[in-house]
């Protein structure tokens, strides 16, 4: 592949942490998603519902596809995708959770290209 075909795909890396307020209601949402798949076959439906039931960071992982994050970006096409969900110890006010500072070795200069508003 040449540089000018690599130019076009673009690499977007997002980390979140969600707070999980309500295991119950994640859960339910995520059982309501496997039950209404029409493409999902019944023998890893049970496998899904599984999951979904014994561990919140698989419900949520199964609730968030990347593909509803850029369906509507005008101009691309999703070429490929990888997520996990895991559980997480997260301190706010810890410095190893200050997003951003992984971009530093980045070429390009901090805050250029990015389009994350961190809050």
């Amino acid at each position: 592949m040449d540089a000018e075909e690599t130019s076009r795909f673009v690499r977007l890396r997002v980390e979140l942490v969600l707070e999980v307020l309500d295991d119950g209601e994640l859960t339910k949402a995520a059982l309501r998603r496997i039950a209404t798949d029409p493409e999902l076959p019944d023998a890893e439906r049970a496998h899904a519902e599984g999951a979904v039931t014994e561990d919140t960071a698989e419900a949520l992982a199964y609730l968030v596809d990347p593909f509803d994050l850029v369906s509507e970006v005008p101009g691309v096409e999703l070429a490929q995708a990888s997520w996990s969900s895991e559980h997480s110890a997260y301190d706010a006010d810890s410095p190893e959770w200050d997003l951003g500072e992984d971009d530093e070795d980045d070429d390009e200069p901090a805050g250029e290209a990015d389009g994350r508003d961190e809050r």
